[in-house]
């Protein structure tokens, strides 16, 4: 077998694709590449343009999550050739699942961490406030306190017929709904 302009060197198809060498050897060992790897007379290992594009949807499933012997089925079913075509789909639709399910809590608790950066950010601005006033002689509220009266306007307060007392309930503003339950959203809490 001889060298053709198309064939590239193990060293290039790593360049390529920001693979490493070894990766790629333990690619082929693990059998998720779609061709077995050619040899040129050297003994040395050759690919083609075809095992870079295989190589690449590889990665993605891989960086996506997908275990490596749920890749190395997929590449024999697609060795296999027609007839398998549910099955690769099968694992796909599984897997794209998995990722949506993934994208869905990524979601989640990037909603919470925006909210707490708010909250923060409303923090410190209010804080930069009191400092301004108080070099103007001003004696504004302080954040907590602003955070309190926030609290107690969230309160709504209800009378009950007949006895005159009157019981609170919470409420929830449409922000702190739309949250996820901090205790489960973003994995197990931090001390």
């Amino acid at each position: 077998m001889t060298d053709t302009p198309e064939d590239l060197t193990i060293g290039q198809v790593a360049t390529r694709t920001g693979l490493s060498i070894d990766t790629l050897r333990f690619y082929e060992r693990e059998g998720i590449l779609a061709n077995p790897v050619r040899r040129n007379p050297a003994g040395r290992r050759v690919y083609a343009e075809h095992d870079i594009a295989w190589l690449n949807m590889c990665m993605i499933l891989r960086g996506s999550g997908m275990p490596i012997p749920a890749i190395r089925h997929y590449t024999e079913l697609a060795r296999a050739g027609e007839g398998t075509e549910r099955a690769r789909l099968a694992i796909l639709r599984e897997h794209q699942s998995r990722i949506a399910a993934q994208i869905d809590q990524l979601h989640k608790c990037l909603d919470l961490i925006g909210y707490k950066v708010g909250v923060y950010e409303d923090y410190l601005a209010g804080t930069e406030t009191e400092s301004e006033a108080a070099t103007e002689g001003e004696t504004p509220a302080t954040p907590r306190a602003q955070i309190e009266s926030e609290a107690a306007t969230e309160t709504e307060t209800e009378a009950t017929t007949g006895t005159g007392t009157e019981t609170t309930t919470p409420t929830t503003t449409a922000t702190e709904a739309a949250l996820p339950d901090t205790r489960t959203a973003c994995g197990p809490p931090t001390p």
